[in-house]
């Protein structure tokens, strides 16, 4: 059987401007990266801006498991079999992360016969998009500590600079540092750290940002740190916004390139949902409703995380709701949730998946909670039984939800024929209106509350002294909450698989982003700067004489 960088190898892959033009984009408006990528230009907004927009379909999953859902799949498998049936569609995914894919999960271009192509370059350094990130925020970093070795004009309190630096490695070592050591013109000794680059405001601002000027606007606001008086110093105020802006003069454009069976594919972005906001770009989606159709996209984990996200920070800017919601789920990770161990999981066992249904029914409740169509697609295994599926089927349906096979792992587009059919049928129906989860007026800690009580299932929140400082210090913002906690549960204890009851969310620490216009709430013992597993993935990537990548899956 072949592993999927040899699927993507041998696949037969189109010049970028030949699957440009099956969106009406013009080779002029291409700024190619090779024969197989390009980003697309500034001016080709204003051609297509007042187009009508096309449907969008929202892919998210159950709280992720080590036997693995395959959201990511499933969209590219799904925007494929939608062009299949005659329907002109786009797919629009986030940017992978250097981290995952020499760590623990691996690559992020999908899997089997439904991938983004060329799957090394997407992977690995794409366009440039998060190197550019990152010298912008280490840029700002630089400049800040510049500023204070300099005589310190603005008054950097040098135990409250917040702006710490990022590198797009999984580096544990890094997560807390002492800087300036060394002479005196090495600069000032003081505490920092670093972070994963998808986790950097910049990396938010960018996909957050409708255009030039708005992203301009939003770097000028991002908090630096505060002052010995306790007020806020920020980029615009180091006169630092020209340099970074600058630096991701290319980063903003989005980049196309293309799925196996040949669908324009949009890759633009890569926040993390469990650290982030888990959206790819404003920008992107943009593109993609007014060149297709249907745009199929993705939000990172399950919708306690990424789907939330979507609907609560990036819909409202976006200007539009799905018009159907995807989740996609497995029967091995079902029992798993319902705390089967991995080398059980080819075992049939009913008792097992049914418990560990609860996940998936919680996740049902909640995209209806915000009266959206919901369809749920079967990842399909060959060791799931017929009773199996049957179950799971029965409880769907018993909540008014169709349950579809997917098997674009080994079909790529025609194994999901019947989801598309499902999800064209949902997304033309009449249902309820969008119904938000909270008011922008709402408080603070009501948007936290709301959260956890309403999507994660929590009977309360218990905020550190820290934190309940924040929300008094900040109580008529009217930013969007985004919650930072583990995606392996509805929780945030990360062993508290299925359903959990009876639990708090304890909020450590609450961060303004004034650039990404949020607020970040730090839940249980999450961390921004994620390590290598024991068996790091780098362990097993290579590349031959010839220039063959092999082993990144």
């Amino acid at each position: 059987m072949q592993t999927d960088i040899e699927i993507s190898q041998n696949a037969k892959i189109k010049d970028i401007r030949e699957i440009a033009k099956k969106i009406s984009i013009d080779e002029s408006d291409l700024e190619c990266f090779g024969h197989y990528k390009a980003k697309i230009s500034y001016k080709f907004w204003k051609t297509i801006e007042k187009n009508k927009n096309g449907k969008l379909v929202l892919v998210t999953s159950i709280n992720p498991t080590a036997a693995g859902e395959g959201k990511t799949t499933t969209s590219i498998g799904l925007s494929d079999a939608l062009n299949l049936i005659g329907h002109k569609t786009c797919v629009a995914l986030r940017e992978p992360s250097l981290g995952p894919c020499f760590g623990a999960k691996g690559a992020a271009t999908g899997g089997g016969y439904s991938q983004v192509i060329p799957m090394e370059d997407i992977n690995l350094h794409f366009t440039g998009d998060l190197h550019a990130i990152t010298c912008a925020h280490n840029l700002l970093a630089a400049l800040i500590d510049n500023h204070i070795y300099q005589g310190n004009k603005l008054e950097f309190n040098l135990k409250n600079i917040t702006w710490r630096r990022v590198v797009d490695i999984n580096d544990r070592a890094l997560r807390h540092i002492i800087i300036g050591m060394g002479k005196h013109t090495d600069g000032v000794v003081r505490e920092s750290g670093y972070d994963i680059t998808v986790s950097s405001e910049i990396m938010a601002i960018i996909c957050l940002s409708k255009d030039i000027q708005d992203l301009r606007q939003r770097l000028d606001k991002i908090i630096l740190g505060y002052n010995k008086d306790g007020k806020t110093i920020t980029c615009g105020m180091l006169n630092a916004t020209g340099a970074i802006i600058t630096l991701l003069k290319d980063a903003i454009k989005p980049n196309l390139v293309q799925t196996i069976d040949g669908t324009p594919a949009f890759i633009h972005g890569g926040p993390f949902a469990n650290i982030a906001h888990g959206c790819s770009s404003l920008i992107a989606t943009k593109h993609s409703l007014k060149l297709a159709e249907y745009t199929v996209t993705e939000s990172g984990f399950g919708s306690d995380l990424g789907a939330e996200k979507f609907l609560d920070i990036k819909c409202p800017l976006l200007g539009k709701y799905p018009d159907v919601v995807v989740i996609v789920t497995t029967i091995r990770a079902l029992k798993m949730h319902g705390y089967v161990t991995k080398d059980k999981l080819n075992e049939e066992n009913l008792y097992a998946l049914e418990d560990g249904f609860k996940n998936l029914e919680k996740h049902i409740q909640n995209i209806k909670r915000y009266n959206l169509p919901v369809v749920v697609a079967l990842n399909v295994f060959e060791n799931d039984t017929d009773n199996e599926v049957k179950l799971l089927r029965e409880k769907c349906e018993h909540l008014g939800v169709k349950v579809e096979l997917s098997k674009v792992w080994s079909s790529g587009g025609k194994g999901a024929i019947k989801l598309a059919q499902t999800v064209v049928e949902l997304a033309n129906s009449k249902h309820d209106s969008f119904h938000p989860l909270y008011n922008a007026t709402d408080s603070i800690d009501a948007k936290i509350e709301k959260i956890a009580n309403i999507i994660y299932g929590a009977n309360g929140v218990v905020y550190s002294t820290r934190s309940k400082e924040f929300i008094q210090k900040m109580k008529n913002c009217s930013y969007p909450v985004c919650i930072a906690k583990t995606e392996k549960s509805l929780s945030d204890n990360k062993s508290l698989l299925g359903r959990p009851t009876n639990f708090k969310i304890t909020i450590n620490d609450i961060k303004l982003m004034a650039g990404a216009e949020m607020i970040v709430a730090y839940a249980g013992d999450i961390m921004t700067m994620p390590g290598l597993p024991k068996n790091p993935r780098a362990n097993d990537i290579n590349m031959t004489n010839d220039g063959i990548i092999t082993g990144l899956n």
